[in-house]
């Protein structure tokens, strides 16, 4: 399979480590109808960001699912390759292959990209345009309208980076996404796969692949600052150049035209204090306490769900989370929420004012933030965060300020000495203080947001209670059909569990695009089903069930997996092992300070002992009653991500196991992070643990306690009591579902004795 169109100059050779650059060719002719494309090259792998950033080619609370779990199979994989080629080719980095191109494979949304390239910056032009997934906040989930990467390369998962030159088209996904993102690109397309062994970076692939002074555009509204930082960096010092396309505007947008969806306009809505904990002021001074301590004069918060918590207002923007495209700007004395006015109903604009919030045209930002910068203000921004078009706007105000004050102080003092100007009086002096100097460190709102205070927690609590109601409805309605001889898509199990969930009280939407895998569907990790090209649930199908809710008071997110027949006893040990790893990481007790990539290998553990593993992270953190995956927490095998888990800190609980074209197991709880008692408190520091939110039964056929310690088994059974205890209250009038989770939270020993008589294969281990 080709790289369609990899620039024939200089190719690179990538060895194993990141860091050796091995030059194997330089032909410098150009490319003809046939496309001849060295196998190496194509193993180059690149990852969008730096470590310190590298999770936003993941998601917030994950980042890259891959890293310390190296995928097999070869790093990259052209679309219009056949298997057995592309193997040959992955297998010997010598090997070159050539593919023609013909009409048939063009693709004219990228012939229209291209022509766009070739005109953008005034008719200068550049040579590679770069698309990531996120919008002007950095968001994992993007609005519609903002879908740029998703529009341009066909690929609908949540995480990934598209590199588009003028013969080549490249996406770079995780691990979670590689088998979809085969499955959904085009011909033309190349999907590079991240994380894989002796992969460079995004940036490093540009710098080696792209000609000598080549002009690499950006859309400077959704890279953050440090990424484009690392990218200038990068391709500076191989003589590229970084275009940040201000002027021109997205690229990709054009190119969608009037095809594109309008922006959202769901109003804002106040989120009650009942369940938000803490008002507006209160949350205002804290940040402005952070402010003093920093040195700043003003903090801005570019972030959805940072906006939606700080303000105490929810929104209905993006699919699944419950924001509103909007900025916050907080000064000593004053703060803005700068959004569509439309969207600020008279309740909501009642609750802001009542809380000394301005509200403001959502375009009004930069000028506001040109003034500060002008001003000589101090500008709080996460370089992690913030985009860099609101960076560049602040930097050239101070810079225009700058230049006008000379020209005046000129006007007025055209006698000064030059000596005076470069020994630091005068005009010299002057100048050196009026470079832009914003505070760069992490938003503070992001680790005040992670630190769930007591309603925040009663309201995760209450969440998860409700919404056991429905997943055990949903778990009955299932092996009931099945029972009946009835075969179920996965798109009626969605559509089925969502429906039980609307039933709940509060629930205003789903926390993300529910996963219902069945079978070989279920060893792709973020799997969506379609109608029409679904797959269905029969009597005798291991179905992989992820899915969540939004509730006015919480947020949920709950993997099970399930069999309704059957399950072979490779599924068993498969499923048992990934629940010992559940297990283990659910009994960790920790000295504060411990950040979660220590705890991640507890998971691993029993599957490494089978010498199996997963391609994702371990955990990630969950909001109150907003997005389902934040930081600055995560439980993974990404060890530049040192930020402690701490007391009241959300995460989830989901070790998995995958295996391509047969099945997938995942268990998924949310869990708390609540002090320990312990018997000693070594150099007297506090001991930590985690404190159950999921309460729905696991499975029993699927698990072999033969495998089993007893400690094992009691945790299972132990559990099953608490789920008991806390939801059969609520089932007071739904009998058949009470007597269902009855018969499903009883001990192990009776429900597989049961499977036995029933004809299931089960052994019990001999310990019970």
């Amino acid at each position: 399979m080709s790289l369609r169109g990899l620039p024939a100059q200089d190719k690179v050779q990538f060895a194993r480590s990141k860091s050796q650059l091995i030059k194997v060719s330089g032909t410098k002719s150009r490319r003809s109808t046939q496309v001849s494309t060295s196998a190496v090259v194509r193993r180059a792998l690149p990852r969008l960001l730096t470590p310190a950033v590298f999770s936003k080619l993941g998601t917030r609370g994950f980042g890259n699912l891959n890293a310390g779990s190296p995928a097999s199979g070869p790093a990259s994989t052209s679309i219009a390759t056949p298997p057995a080629q592309a193997t040959t080719m992955a297998a010997n980095d010598a090997a070159t292959t050539t593919v023609p191109i013909t009409v048939a494979d063009v693709d004219p949304k990228l012939a229209a990209l291209r022509a766009a390239m070739a005109s953008a910056d005034n008719g200068r032009g550049i040579a590679a345009y770069l698309v990531p997934t996120e919008d002007p906040h950095m968001s994992e989930y993007p609005p519609a309208c903002h879908k740029y990467r998703e529009y341009i390369s066909g690929f609908t998962g949540t995480a990934g980076a598209v590199v588009v030159t003028t013969d080549a088209a490249l996406l770079w996904t995780d691990g979670r996404y590689f088998l979809q993102a085969a499955s959904e690109l085009g011909p033309q397309w190349t999907l590079m796969k991240a994380g894989t062994t002796g992969c460079p970076d995004l940036e490093d692939w540009l710098a080696a692949n792209l000609p000598e002074g080549a002009r690499v555009g950006i859309d400077p509204w959704v890279h953050t600052v440090n990424a484009v930082r690392n990218l200038q960096r990068k391709l500076e010092d191989a003589g590229k150049v970084v275009v940040p396309l201000l002027s021109d505007g997205n690229l990709v947008a054009k190119v969608w035209g009037d095809q594109r969806p309008p922006a959202p306009s769901a109003p804002l809505r106040v989120h009650d204090m009942q369940w938000a904990g803490e008002d507006v002021p209160a949350k205002l001074g804290r940040m402005r306490e952070q402010m003093r301590i920093a040195g700043a004069n003003a903090l801005l918060a570019s972030s959805l769900d940072e906006v939606a918590w700080l303000y105490n207002t929810r929104g209905g923007d993006v699919d699944h989370n419950p924001v509103s495209l909007s900025y916050a700007l907080i000064t000593t004395d004053s703060a803005a929420l700068y959004v569509d006015l439309a969207k600020v109903v008279p309740a909501v604009a009642e609750h802001l004012a009542a809380s000394g919030v301005q509200v403001k045209p959502y375009d009004g930002l930069l000028a506001d933030v040109a003034a500060i910068a002008a001003s000589g203000g101090r500008l709080w921004m996460d370089p992690a965060r913030v985009s860099y078009a609101v960076y560049k706007a602040a930097k050239k105000a101070t810079a225009d300020a700058a230049s006008s004050k000379k020209r005046s102080r000129e006007d007025q003092h055209e006698g000064v000495a030059h000596g005076s100007e470069v020994n630091g009086h005068g005009n010299g002096a002057k100048t050196r203080s009026t470079h832009f100097r914003p505070v760069e460190l992490a938003s503070p709102v992001t680790a005040a947001k992670a630190i769930k205070n007591a309603a925040e927690l009663s309201g995760m609590r209450e969440a998860h209670l409700r919404d056991a109601v429905a997943v055990c409805g949903f778990m009955k309605w299932l092996e009931d059909k099945v029972a009946m001889g009835a075969i179920v898509s996965e798109v009626e199990v969605d559509e089925m569990l969502t429906g039980l969930r609307r039933q709940q009280a509060g629930f205003v939407e789903t926390s993300f695009a529910t996963i219902a895998g069945a079978g070989p569907n279920g060893a792709i990790i973020h799997y969506r089903a379609k109608p029409g090209t679904c797959r269905s649930v029969d009597a005798n199908t291991l179905l992989l069930l992820d899915s969540g809710g939004q509730y006015d008071c919480g947020t949920t997110d709950i993997t099970r997996t399930v069999h309704t027949g059957t399950p072979t006893d490779h599924q068993r040990r498969c499923f048992t092992r990934v629940l010992q790893g559940h297990i283990a990481l659910d009994s960790a007790v920790w000295p504060e300070g411990t950040p979660g990539s220590a705890l991640d290998p507890l998971a691993r553990l029993p599957l490494w002992r089978e010498g199996l593993n997963y391609r994702h992270g371990t955990g990630h953190g969950v909001g109150a009653a907003l997005n389902v995956h934040e930081g600055p927490q995560a439980i993974s095998m990404r060890y530049h991500i040192t930020t402690p888990l701490a007391a009241s800190m959300v995460c989830s609980n989901e070790p998995g196991y995958y295996e391509d074209g047969s099945f997938g197991v995942r268990i998924e709880n949310l869990v708390v992070v609540v002090e320990k008692e312990t018997p000693f408190r070594y150099a007297g520091q506090q001991y930590l643990g985690f404190e159950r939110l999921t309460f729905v039964p696991l499975q029993a056929k699927l698990i072999d306690t033969a495998l089993m310690s007893p400690e094992e088994v009691s945790w299972v059974d132990e559990y099953h009591e608490e789920v008991w205890t806390r939801v059969a209250s609520r089932l007071q009038d739904e009998p058949d579902l009470l007597r269902w989770l009855r018969a499903n939270t009883r001990p192990l020993v009776e429900q597989l004795s049961d499977g036995t008589k029933a004809g299931d294969t089960v052994r019990v281990a001999a310990t019970q």
